[in-house]
């Protein structure tokens, strides 16, 4: 099933639309998500980390057999370092993956594996720890979650996250 099928069989079970770019939109014409951040540059750094990586695993698997050190490597081995490379650059892409997304039905935060949404009636603010290097949503009884997605590296960028973050908690949070 394509994903602008997903979306309509979506706005139909939940009363909302699919607008013409494929964006799933509430009944009253609003976007489900007002506010979807990503960071700029962790991902630009992962990406040449993951590279590297790569690289640098292809060509020791390339040089295994330049010379004779003791050890018999094979063309397997040599496969095998490539792989091994390709394997930790598409670990480290996983930062690639942060996300944010605020809405009328809550908070979304999709940090390296899945995304969870939080409702408005449990989020109490968003918040940059002393020294920390991403925000933190935060949660009742003394709970966080970490939000990859604002990095203090994005400098102006993440402060402009924050305070839309906050505008549009103050227009749906409850009070």
């Amino acid at each position: 099933m394509s994903a602008n099928a997903d979306r309509t069989a979506e706005a139909s079970a939940t009363g909302s639309s699919v607008s013409a770019s494929g964006e799933l939109t509430e009944s009253n014409g609003e976007p489900r998500w007002l506010m979807v951040y990503r960071p700029r540059r962790s991902p630009l750094y992962a990406t040449i980390a993951a590279v590297v990586v790569v690289i640098v695993h292809v060509v020791i698997g390339a040089l295994l057999t330049i010379s004779d050190t003791g050890a018999h490597f094979q063309t397997s081995d040599q496969i095998a370092m490539g792989l091994i490379g390709v394997v930790i650059g598409g670990s480290m892409m996983l930062l690639c993956r942060a996300r944010l997304r605020v809405g009328a039905e809550g908070v979304g935060i999709r940090n390296l594996l899945g995304e969870r949404v939080f409702d408005w009636s449990i989020v109490r603010g968003v918040w940059y720890p002393d020294s920390g290097n991403w925000a933190r949503l935060e949660l009742p009884e003394d709970e966080f979650s970490p939000i990859l997605a604002i990095q203090a590296n994005d400098g102006e960028r993440a402060v402009a996250a924050m305070a839309e973050f906050r505008e549009l908690q103050e227009r749906f949070a409850p009070r």
